[in-house]
């Protein structure tokens, strides 16, 4: 089944409770894997962290305005799921350079001229794989050096990027599910 994509309308703040189980499907009446977009202030406290390390680090997550995708993915494990949480990362990465960004990905973390365009978290719920990737629209109010995709990079039609980031995602799962069902196992 192939996953199911949205770019949900209205503004919605992040603040990391959305990283749920069925949050997609609750909210949005989507069930099964499923990608989503949205625009919104991001703010997320410490005690909503996932990554323990910015807990440690005391890094709580905040930008003026936002582009989150949330993606909720069955029968994966947390190591695919971070493989996968990279495959957004660098699929967003071709698709801002087929824009003419030049971007660098270390890890999940894209920058622009040496600052943070992006946060990104994968995690596993009793239920599911876990995504959260968002991405700056605008820089101002950001407590590290951050670019945005409106304010720096020029991207004016969010709404259309969302979408071309979502359809890639899903076409690119949807092509590696295919890539395992047509080959024939070998045997030592």
């Amino acid at each position: 089944m192939i996953m199911k994509t949205k770019f949900i309308e209205e503004d919605v703040k992040y603040i990391g409770s959305q990283l749920a189980p069925h949050w997609i499907y609750k909210n949005y009446n989507i069930q099964g894997d499923a990608i989503v977009a949205f625009c919104g202030e991001c703010e997320v406290k410490l005690t909503e962290m996932v990554d323990i390390e910015d807990v440690i680090n005391n890094e709580p997550i905040y930008s003026k305005y936002m582009l989150s995708f949330i993606t909720e993915q069955f029968g994966v494990d947390l190591m695919e799921g971070v493989l996968r949480q990279r495959l957004l990362i660098t699929i967003i990465k071709e698709l801002l350079e087929e824009r003419g960004v030049f971007v660098v990905r270390n890890g999940d973390d894209l920058m622009i001229d040496g600052k943070k365009l992006s946060v990104s978290i994968a995690t596993k719920s009793i239920t599911s794989l876990l995504i959260h990737t968002g991405l700056n629209i605008v820089s101002e109010g950001a407590p590290v050096k951050a670019s945005g995709l409106m304010s720096e990079l020029g991207i004016k039609d969010i709404k259309k990027f969302a979408q071309d980031v979502m359809v890639k995602y899903s076409e690119e799962i949807e092509d590696i599910k295919l890539a395992c069902a047509k080959v024939r196992g070998v045997y030592c």
